[in-house]
Formats: structure tokens, sequence, C-alpha cells
């Protein structure tokens, strides 16, 4: 019965943890947005394609 509990407590606390961690990670824009055309943008651009801005 011990055993059982500790191992609640224990998996509890890695998750806290896990929580933690994750909501001290900073905030960084340029992994969520692009700057500038991707590579099949470029192509096509270069290309004179479809679409080529």
């Amino acid at each position: 019965m011990m055993e059982r509990t500790m191992r609640a407590v224990r998996t509890v606390l890695s998750l806290l943890g896990l929580i933690r961690d994750e909501s001290r990670r900073p905030y960084r824009p340029e992994r969520y947005y692009m700057r500038g055309p991707g590579p099949a943008c470029l192509r096509r651009m270069q290309s004179g394609g479809p679409l080529a801005h």
C-alpha cells in the first residue's frame, strides 16, 4: 500500500515539474512566424511560374 502511494506521489511531482518547465519557456515569435518567402515560393519566383510575385 505504501509503495503504491509513493509511486503516485512521484508521478504527481514529475507532472508538476513538467508543467513548471513548460511554463518557463520564453516566447520567441521568430519561431512561429515566417520571415519572407519560403523555399517553394522562391523557386516559383525564379522560374517565373504561376503565382510568381
